[in-house]
């Protein structure tokens, strides 16, 4: 991991240190990518809850028309 420098001496940089000059660099990429795959995740729940209302609302206009259908009982 040490280079050596334009006068012979090695680098006194560790790798955590090259982590941390270099980790600016790489914040804006992770940070855009996990900001789409949030956006990615809000848009798919989104569709699933459109597809799980419509069902519920389906299945309950289901159960009113089968409540309709039922005859009722009879008092003499």
């Amino acid at each position: 991991m040490n280079k050596l420098l334009g006068d012979g001496e090695p680098s006194k940089q560790s790798p955590k240190m090259n982590r941390q000059r270099l980790a600016p660099l790489e914040r804006e990429p992770i940070w855009d990518e996990i900001d789409k795959r949030a956006a990615n995740v809000r848009t798919n729940m989104a569709r699933l809850r459109a597809l799980r209302l419509a069902k519920e609302a389906q299945e309950v206009g289901t159960e009113m028309s089968v409540e309709k259908a039922k005859p009722k009982p009879r008092f003499r």
